[in-house]
């Protein structure tokens, strides 16, 4: 399913080893304690009998329970809320303390983490609250907007799940198995669960060749495995040479392996993909810098054979180290490219992420005010999709969303006032790296002979 995610890239000289946080992004800034907490603290060393009920009530609080909501200290050293989502016994711990896996309740998931028993303000913690009786307080309290955009919120990258299956979900994904991979120069933190093979479950750090991705356990074996591998770029076909960015189109049949292992990748940047085991339906185009070692994958989107549902994409990502590069759009867009070649029109598989909802939209907005603000005369949406290839509703509404589209008279009228239109594309941002339609070679599938 698709998903877009952005990341400034950590930088690297002398080819140095880079690590990435996976866009752990900072939290809005949360009021450490009050300065009556800090003096209550310092007062602590006169007040003994308090220490003493103090200490009583955190042991009798520990070791807390599955779904007990605390503050945490996160890297920005400031206390968070979060709740706990699964707990473990510290190995080789004679006073058998446990640490806790957490999610922070105000942030998406991929900030979850294991965090030890110090960096839990314990004095906070609250008794575990069933979540459907929380639902419905915190309902009833709610507006209807404010609903209506938790409601956004939750549905949005998981349409395709009723309530028992999103539960389903999220229990069997909860916990990051995988805390850390290596590929090529750079470790990266891992933002969600992939389902990797079971006898991979006790590692928390995995080794990918770069060129043909397949997995390690150890360092060493990567390194054994290197010496052996003769491949410097993505099996496949390279469809796309400009500059030092190369595309090859990689057919999920031909190559079974890699396009299983670039869906195990894959899974740990992106929530809800669903991992494609049968992969002989899929098209993967992987986007690579270039340079003498050779051809490094910095993301890649898939796209069915044979899609009904006029699918030009069925999952896009952007690797950590190379985001906040334009790299995103430029997959947009090339896929949009292949429609134009395919005749056809195309829009992206749903669901898409939040991240990736952006993006779509940044986009398509680009595009399509470029359009409005060169065409002096009327124009239809008709037109607007048989010029873009982007898919009628697709245009609709991101022209409603904008504000630029009334129904008059049984007919859908397009507002195109130059200054409105200005105003539109500086929101929308500056767009990705241009794809040069003249370096593009690419026979469409169905007439690959």
């Amino acid at each position: 399913m698709g998903s877009i995610t952005m990341q400034e890239p950590t930088s690297t000289e002398n080819g140095a080893t880079a690590i990435c946080n996976g866009n752990k992004q900072q939290p809005d800034q949360i009021s450490d304690r009050s300065p009556a907490d800090l003096v209550s603290t310092v007062n602590l060393s006169v007040r003994t009998p308090e220490i003493d009920g103090s200490r009583k009530r955190k042991a009798g609080v520990l070791p807390l329970e599955v779904g007990t909501r605390v503050m945490c200290r996160w890297r920005d050293g400031k206390f968070h809320p979060v709740k706990v989502i699964e707990r473990r016994k510290l190995q080789f711990n004679e006073s058998c303390d446990y640490e806790y896996y957490v999610h922070y309740t105000e942030f998406n998931r991929r900030l979850d983490e294991w965090v030890k028993l110090e960096q839990l303000d314990l004095d906070s913690v609250e008794a575990v609250v069933d979540d459907k009786v929380e639902d419905k307080a915190t309902s009833l309290k709610m507006t209807r907007h404010q609903k209506r955009k938790i409601d956004e919120t939750h549905v949005e990258g998981h349409e395709e799940l009723d309530a028992a299956s999103l539960r389903e979900h999220e229990e069997f994904t909860k916990v990051k198995n995988i805390a850390t991979i290596e590929l090529g120069r750079y470790e990266i933190e891992t933002w969600y669960f992939s389902p990797f093979p079971p006898e991979y479950n006790d590692s928390l750090r995995l080794y990918f060749c770069e060129f043909c991705l397949n997995f390690m356990k150890r360092k060493e074996q990567l390194q054994r495995h290197m010496r052996k591998c003769d491949l410097k770029h993505p099996p496949g076909d390279e469809i796309y040479r400009s500059g030092t960015l190369s595309m090859f189109e990689v057919d999920g049949k031909k190559n079974k392996v890699y396009g299983q292992n670039l869906c195990y990748l894959a899974k740990l940047f992106l929530d809800h993909k669903t991992l494609y085991y049968d992969v002989d339906l899929f098209l993967f185009y992987v986007l690579c810098e270039c340079d003498d070692r050779g051809c490094h994958m910095v993301g890649y989107f898939s796209k069915e054979k044979h899609s009904e549902e006029s699918y030009n994409l069925a999952c896009i990502l952007t690797l950590p180290p190379y985001q906040r590069k334009g790299y995103g759009k430029f997959l947009i867009a090339f896929s949009y490219e292949l429609s134009k070649k395919e005749g056809k029109v195309g829009t992206p598989e749903r669901p898409l992420s939040d991240l990736g909802l952006l993006s779509y939209r940044g986009y398509w907005t680009r595009v399509l005010l470029d359009i409005l603000k060169k065409h002096k005369s009327n124009i239809s949406i008709k037109e607007l999709s048989d010029m873009t290839a982007i898919k009628a509703e697709d245009i609709l509404t991101t022209l409603q969303t904008l504000d630029l589209i009334q129904y008059r008279k049984g007919q859908h009228a397009i507002c195109a006032d130059p200054k409105v239109l200005d105003r539109h594309l500086k929101a929308a941002g500056r767009g990705g790296l241009e794809v040069d339609v003249s370096k593009l070679i690419w026979t469409p599938y169905k007439e690959q002979g």
